[in-house]
C-alpha cells in the first residue's frame, strides 16, 4: 500500500509539471477502481437493455475530465472530486440517451393506474402481487417497473439544476451540496422527511432493512451485500426491488 501511494504521488508530481498524455493515462488507470465502483452501483438501478460497458465509458469520460480540471491546491482529495465528476458524467449521459424505453414508461403508467384503482377498491395500498394479478404480469415486473421509474424521476430532478444557467450546466451530479444554504423551513421539512422515511424503513422485514442500509448507507455493492448475508447477488437485487416498492407505496 505504501508503494502504491508513493507511485501515485510520483505520477501526480509529473502530471502537475508536464501535463503529459502518457502520465494522464497512467493516472486514469490508477483510479479506474472509482469508475468500476460507480458503474456497478448505478447499473443496479437500470434495466437490462442498458449495457454496463456504455455506463463505464461515461464514467471514464468523467474520470478523465476530473483529471483535467482538478486543482491540487484545493483542500479536497482527488478521489472525492473524481467520484462526483464520474457520477455526474454517467447521470448526464443517461439523461441524454433517455435510457428508459417508451414501452417501460407505458408499463409504469399502467401499473400506477392499476395501483390507484386497487387502492380505491381495497381501501388500502395494494401489494406488488395484487397489482401483478390485476394486470396479468409477473410480480417481478411490477417491482422492477417501480424501481426504474423511481430512478428516472431522480434523473429528471437532477436535470433541473442545470437547465437554464450556464453556471449550472454540469448538473448536481458534479457538485458537493452545501446543506448550510437551506432555509430554516427547508431544514425542518427535510428533517421531517428523513424521520418519515426512517419510520417506513423500520416497517420492512429484517433482510430488506439490511439491504437498504448496506446499499445506501454503507455503500456496498449487491455482490458485497450478498457475501455479508450469504445470499446470491440476484437475490439481493430482488430484495432491493421489493423494499423500494414497499417504501414507495408507503410514502406515496
Amino acid at each position: 500500500m505504501v508503494k502504491e501511494e508513493k507511485s501515485s504521488d510520483h505520477l501526480w508530481e509529473k502530471w502537475n509539471q508536464t501535463k503529459d498524455t502518457e502520465v494522464a493515462n497512467q493516472l486514469v488507470e490508477y483510479y479506474l477502481y472509482l469508475v468500476d465502483y460507480h458503474t456497478q452501483r448505478i447499473a443496479t438501478h437500470l434495466p437490462k437493455n442498458v449495457q454496463r460497458d456504455e455506463i463505464r465509458s461515461l464514467g471514464l469520460f468523467g474520470l478523465y475530465d476530473a483529471l483535467q480540471k482538478f486543482d491540487s491546491e484545493r483542500d479536497l482529495k482527488f478521489d472525492t472530486y473524481a467520484s462526483f465528476r464520474i457520477r455526474g458524467a454517467i447521470m448526464d449521459g443517461l439523461r441524454k440517451e433517455d435510457w428508459l424505453p417508451r414501452s417501460a414508461r407505458d408499463k409504469a403508467k399502467k401499473i400506477e393506474q392499476a395501483s390507484s384503482q386497487l387502492t380505491q377498491e381495497l381501501k388500502r395500498k395494494p401489494t406488488s402481487l395484487e397489482i401483478a394479478k390485476h394486470l396479468n404480469i409477473s410480480e417481478d415486473e411490477v417491482e422492477t417497473s417501480y424501481k426504474d421509474a423511481l430512478f428516472a424521476n431522480l434523473l429528471s430532478i437532477e436535470q433541473k439544476a442545470g437547465d437554464d444557467s450556464e453556471d449550472h450546466k454540469e448538473g448536481i451530479g458534479y457538485k458537493i451540496v452545501d446543506e448550510d444554504q437551506l432555509t430554516p423551513e427547508e431544514q425542518l421539512l427535510q428533517g421531517e422527511n428523513y424521520i418519515e422515511l426512517a419510520e417506513k424503513i423500520r416497517t420492512l422485514n429484517k433482510n430488506e432493512q439490511l439491504v437498504i442500509s448496506l446499499f445506501y448507507q454503507d455503500e456496498l455493492t449487491f455482490t458485497e451485500i450478498g457475501k455479508v448475508l450469504s445470499l446470491t447477488t440476484s437475490r439481493i437485487s430482488q430484495i432491493h426491488k421489493q423494499a423500494i416498492f414497499k417504501l414507495k407505496q408507503a410514502l406515496s
